[in-house]
């Protein structure tokens, strides 16, 4: 009897929150792959290179970063609730600095926000926001042509960025429009790693598969420092290669070693073997004499 009571009350609790789901019916949040995400098939491919690419530059050249994202209504939030929550989720900006800036625009509900990060209210205030959308955005946005106005109120939030005093980018390498950090922190610990590990394996099971587990861990670390795996695929080999040829080193150096020291013993030998000739004939001098 207790077990169907519980049953019952687990299958209610299913079916209130599926109704509460369903009743909410909040957009979803798309993943974060580049700066231009479109989800209305509004833009064309060129267009949204050509987005991509100033966008990536202005990030390469001044750290802050800007995202754009089209899609067909917020409903039933409003804009400025789903534009936060979106920024909470992608996290646009450095961490430290908060300089980020997402363009929402939603199609069908013919409204469109910038949110803007809390490092760069200073420099886009909500006024200035409000002024791009409607006397730069909205006038392209009117004649059908969306490329034009997302162009041209990025530039504008980038000419406004540019005034304003920020830190210098981050070190690192862009990939897909998403920056992935890498310092020389990691690029030392990868060196100490290689050089630990070649020595360790090269013992345990020889030269080539010594160097090729320590590729592998190498290549690990960077999949794990820089969060790609082409990345991780050429850092591995080239700790693989580095351990390879480290070990032909650690050969010559053994052969060289080896050499040398049958060199000196053989030198040895030679003294050896002349002090006992010289003796000899002393030997057979003193005895000539008397």
């Amino acid at each position: 009897m207790l077990k169907r009571w519980l049953g019952l009350v687990a299958a209610g609790a299913i079916l209130l929150l599926a109704a509460v789901s369903s009743a909410s019916g909040e957009v979803a949040v798309p993943p974060l792959k580049a700066h231009v995400t479109d989800l209305t098939a509004t833009l064309s491919g060129p267009q949204i290179q050509d987005l991509e690419s100033r966008l990536a530059g202005f990030e390469r050249g001044k750290g802050s970063q800007i995202a754009v994202l089209m899609l067909p209504s917020t409903q039933p939030e409003t804009i400025e609730a789903y534009s936060i929550r979106l920024a909470e989720a992608w996290k646009i900006g450095r961490a430290r600095a908060e300089d980020g800036v997402i363009l929402v625009v939603a199609k069908n509900d013919r409204k469109l926000r910038f949110e803007v990060g809390t490092g760069l209210e200073g420099a886009i205030p909500d006024v200035i926001a409000k002024r791009i959308v409607s006397d730069v955005i909205a006038p392209h946005f009117g004649t059908g042509d969306f490329y034009g106005g997302i162009a041209a109120g990025t530039d504008a939030v980038m000419k406004l960025i540019e005034g304003e005093g920020l830190p210098a980018p981050p070190s690192g390498v862009f990939i897909k429009g998403v920056h992935h950090a890498i310092d020389f922190q990691t690029i030392f610990l990868l060196f100490v790693v290689l050089v630990l590990t070649d020595a360790i394996f090269r013992r345990l099971f020889g030269r080539v598969i010594g160097a090729g587990i320590s590729g592998g861990i190498v290549g690990a670390i960077v999949w794990v420092a820089a969060g790609a795996l082409a990345f991780a695929v050429i850092g591995g080999l080239i700790g693989f290669v580095i351990a390879l040829v480290n070990g032909l080193g650690n050969r010559r150096r053994l052969v060289g070693r080896r050499l040398v020291r049958r060199r000196r013993r053989f030198r040895r030998r030679w003294i050896q073997r002349r002090r006992r000739r010289i003796q000899r004939r002393r030997c057979l001098r003193q005895l000539v004499r008397r």
